[in-house]
């Protein structure tokens, strides 16, 4: 079994183009080279695999250059960069796996690792956030922006990750799919779970499977927020509920709780003096906003229940004209919210617009 870095990257040159169409799947062949937008599969045309040696003495198979930065490397690094690895031992099983090598023994290998963290604990979670990407310009922003939410700014709440594992059933096995990674918080910003939404490889849609959203972690109380409240902020059951509301109020603080049966227990930060409770049109969405609303009264919080014509504010955002949106909005919101969230620029897709007066 190849124990070292060299045997595995020589490997992996002999599969160049397989490694490259499994890795760097948003790139595509061009004579005798891959080209993508960089190493960690974002699209484009900067960086070039070279997939075959061209003579005697010339460039090894596997080699890559990113022209924009100058980054170079082999498909180790490939590998790393586009899974969001961080120990060597990690890099090495994942080349195993694809070349269907046996695994290395857990210690084995010439770096030290950090140990396991436990399955499902905010450790876990930490590490999968910190191993994920920013969401621009991948499959993740594709699906956001096809759900017509396009104001993706300032939300480093939310990543990706190009090939999140995913087991259907204790007894199956574990695949590898992409994933839009949340990160959970605290009220002071500290990471406490994770939520994972797998993707269909296109962007359209969520993954073809029997639970595409999954949490991870110390869930309770805590949210995935978009924003640090300070005495106003929005509380959902969704992130993409709350995604959509900040597309008209993009400087509203929101914050998503995660399952429905959470959204009552989500604790309010000290300096709290308004909140506004996002229903979702269906019974379970019903009962945790009435105990929200009873929680957040009883602590002297005043509480406005903010209801869609739909299902959800994100079936409102895609049926409707925005300046529709923002008038329904408009009489549900405290009349100094109005000017104070409604009147905003907002920012959609790549150009800054300014709503229409209501």
């Amino acid at each position: 079994m190849p124990e070292n870095a060299a045997e595995l990257a020589h490997r992996l040159a002999r599969e160049a183009e397989a490694v490259c169409r499994c890795y760097l799947s948003n790139g595509r062949r061009v004579g005798n080279y891959w080209l993508v937008g960089d190493v960690r599969n974002t699209s484009g045309r900067s960086m070039f695999v070279r997939l075959n040696r061209n003579g005697m003495g010339g460039r090894p198979a596997g080699k890559w250059t990113d022209a924009a930065t100058g980054e170079h490397g082999d498909l180790l690094d490939v590998i790393r960069q586009s899974c969001g690895l961080v120990d060597f031992h990690d890099v090495a099983n994942e080349a195993r796996r694809f070349l269907s090598l046996p695994q290395s023994e857990p210690g084995s290998g010439s770096r030290s690792r950090l140990p396991p963290a436990p399955a499902g604990s905010p450790e876990s979670a930490r590490r999968l956030f910190r191993m994920s990407q920013p969401i621009a310009g991948t499959i993740a922003e594709t699906y956001l922006r096809g759900r017509s939410i396009t104001d993706l700014h300032g939300i480093d709440s939310l990543r990706f990750h190009p090939r999140c594992y995913y087991r259907p059933e204790a007894d199956m096995p574990t695949e590898t799919r992409p994933a839009m990674i949340a990160a959970v918080t605290d009220l002071h910003g500290h990471i406490t779970g994770a939520h994972r939404t797998w993707l269909d490889p296109s962007g359209r849609d969520k993954a073809p499977v029997d639970t595409p959203r999954r949490a991870m972690g110390h869930l309770l109380g805590h949210a995935v927020r978009f924003g640090r409240a300070d005495d106003v902020m929005a509380a959902g059951e969704g992130i993409e509920t709350m995604l959509s509301l900040r597309c008209v109020m993009p400087t509203m603080v929101m914050a998503a709780a995660l399952p429905a049966a959470h959204l009552g227990a989500i604790l309010f930060p000290a300096t709290l003096r308004r909140l506004y409770i996002v229903r979702d049109d269906d019974r379970a969405g019903d009962g945790a906003v009435a105990g929200l609303l009873n929680r957040a009264r009883s602590a002297g919080i005043e509480a406005v229940v903010l209801s869609p014509r739909f299902g959800d504010f994100n079936e409102d955002l895609r049926n409707f004209d925005f300046n529709a949106l923002r008038a329904a909005l408009r009489v549900q919101l405290a009349p100094e919210d109005v000017a104070r969230f409604l009147s905003t620029r907002v920012l959609t897709g790549m150009a800054d617009v300014a709503p229409t007066p209501l």
